[in-house]
């Protein structure tokens, strides 16, 4: 036996029924669709409901939600303390002056970068990676209330 040789199973392949050719064949006229209304006309976007209301809009926990009581932190990574002199205290409102911040409220120090001069830093929080540079350079970390 050779690949020229080689046919479907009986049966397994049909042709394709071309509907909507006149009223004489099979399937004519309104082709399978029924009358009037829409599914007769267009399709339909995926996840329509023919008018009632869709599920996304019933159920809005599907959408996502946004927690009123989230904290958003400024944050500022270790390795842009270096700025600073060493025996340095480092706090928000230094930050603020620096530039390294913009928004008010918290900040978090974050424990990207390399820190070379001992400081000690003031901030609302600290990532253990943070607190571990700060304390081999020499510093301190303090966590404000």
């Amino acid at each position: 036996m050779k690949l020229h040789h080689l046919k479907p199973a009986a049966g397994s392949k049909t042709r394709k029924r071309r509907v909507g050719r006149g009223e004489a064949g099979r399937r004519g006229k309104t082709a399978g669709r029924g009358t009037k209304g829409t599914g007769a006309r267009n399709k339909l976007r995926p996840g329509f409901e023919g008018g009632q209301l869709p599920i996304a809009r019933r159920v809005p926990k599907l959408r996502g939600f946004n927690r009123p009581q989230k904290e958003y932190f400024a944050l500022v990574n270790v390795g842009r303390l270096s700025e600073f002199p060493a025996k340095a205290t480092v706090g928000p409102d230094e930050l603020r002056a620096a530039g390294l911040i913009k928004k008010r409220g918290r900040v978090k120090v974050l424990g990207e970068g390399e820190l070379e001069n001992g400081i000690t830093v003031r901030a609302h929080a600290f990532s253990l990676g943070a607190i571990e540079k700060i304390t081999a350079a020499g510093g301190s970390a303090e966590v404000i209330e």
